[in-house]
């Protein structure tokens, strides 16, 4: 369940010195993160004075923040009766609820409070999924930086995609989504012959589906099959002539295998369709370089260490910046940039293609 961070501005009705005495005395305690305190002196003001509602959400409430969720519920539900439309009451119940694992029992107080983060949560619990991502998506909105957020929305997210997945494999067995939804799974899983199948068979059910060459290309990429790699790769320029990805893939699949003219007019043409993709760079900048392009190579390579500060892909980049003056006879840029590439290594950072540093 999200951290619960409770504040509650209710008004002290008119009540006896008494009852003010120990709802002041439990607000002192509250401050102090006295909470046993806190309990004992709200639960006398509502013993005094039974008919207040309020006394019994902040008796409620002290239960909350001793993390006794269960000792909440019985004085939060007894507010309700005596205030039945009191929000506040609605929410903390539903946080009791909710935290008890009384999902279900939690979701019309919580609806009733417009609590959209428990809310969530508590939607997910019972299998809500769609509502459960709703939610949470607009929780997370507005508050983009809480951790438990971004798990729970992630985890809805997640088992809705999955449902769906499943509904399609279990409605539709033999349809091309299906063999692609089985091949991306195998594909994950690392189990390439089995997701070069159902590619290939989704393909022969559909070949005009976007990105299914392009998935069954990096299932032979993965394996350095780089012919077989090319082939998918240019039947999806063929599909989608303005996909940059598919350009640079096709680009790369070609500079593996020596074609650097054609590869390097390919990951141009990457690079126009999605200017400063750190990947099209720097497979440009390689492609460059074995043209004698210097200056071009440079370029590239430069623009990828700005862009991924820290990353391996940045490590590749300073490794080959360093090779390339050493080329041009630059001994002190060759240093400042295998200095880079070693701080990251030291740091953790891998790093592909670079050999480690002697």
């Amino acid at each position: 369940m999200i951290r619960i961070f409770i504040t509650l501005f209710l008004a002290w009705q008119a009540s006896s010195p008494e009852v003010m005495q120990h709802l002041q005395a439990g607000a002192d305690a509250e401050k102090n993160r006295q909470y046993t305190v806190a309990i004992s002196e709200f639960r006398k003001a509502a013993e005094l004075d039974p008919q207040s509602a309020e006394n019994f959400v902040r008796l409620g409430q002290a239960y909350l923040e001793n993390r006794d969720y269960g000792g909440a519920i019985p004085p939060l539900k007894q507010a309700l009766k005596l205030s039945p439309e009191m929000l506040p009451a609605h929410q903390l119940l539903g946080y009791a609820l909710l935290a008890q694992g009384y999902a279900a029992q939690a979701i019309p107080h919580l609806e009733k409070a417009r609590d959209e983060a428990a809310l969530g949560i508590a939607q997910l619990e019972v299998g809500q999924l769609s509502d459960a991502v709703k939610n949470l998506q607009s929780a997370l909105a507005k508050n983009p930086h809480e951790p438990d957020l971004i798990y729970y929305f992630g985890r809805a997210s997640g088992l809705l995609s999955k449902e769906s997945i499943d509904n399609l494999l279990a409605t539709y067995p033999d349809s091309a989504r299906a063999h692609q939804a089985m091949a991306e799974n195998y594909y994950v899983l690392r189990q390439m012959p089995q997701a070069e199948s159902e590619f290939n068979e989704a393909i022969r059910l559909r070949p005009d589906i976007p990105k299914l060459h392009l998935e069954l290309g990096l299932v032979y990429a993965g394996s350095a099959q780089w012919p077989k790699a090319e082939e998918a790769f240019r039947a999806e320029t063929k599909l989608q002539p303005g996909s940059a990805e598919a350009a640079y893939r096709l680009g790369n699949a070609l500079l593996q295998q020596g074609k650097v003219k054609e590869a390097r007019a390919e990951l141009i043409r990457s690079d126009g369709l999605q200017p400063e993709m750190p990947e099209t760079l720097y497979s440009l900048g390689k492609a460059a370089s074995l043209e004698g392009d210097s200056a071009a190579a440079e370029k590239a390579w430069k623009k990828v260490v700005e862009l991924e500060n820290g990353t391996p892909l940045a490590a590749q980049a300073h490794f080959a910046l360093a090779g390339l003056y050493r080329k041009q006879s630059k001994p002190e840029q060759a240093e400042h940039e295998m200095e880079q590439f070693k701080k990251l290594q030291n740091n953790g950072v891998a790093n592909e293609e670079a050999p480690p540093a002697q």
